[in-house]
């Protein structure tokens, strides 16, 4: 999966971008507690499976 497909899927469920240092975009929900971080070094790199796990798993979005 492409990060550029990843960040589409997390704004489609709510979550907006809130600040970015360097290749790191931060991203928060209105109602969900916490962020979620992803290194962008370009948008249309894929990205491993661990780390869409863990992103995932960060936006409490069931992968499928």
């Amino acid at each position: 999966m492409k990060i550029r497909e990843i960040i589409k899927k997390i704004e489609k469920d709510g979550w907006y971008e809130v600040r970015q240092k360097g290749s790191h975009r931060q991203y928060k929900h209105p109602a969900k507690k916490g962020l979620v971080t992803i290194a962008i070094h370009s948008l249309n790199d894929d990205i491993g499976k661990g780390t869409l796990h863990s992103i995932m798993k960060q936006a409490q979005i069931k992968e499928s």
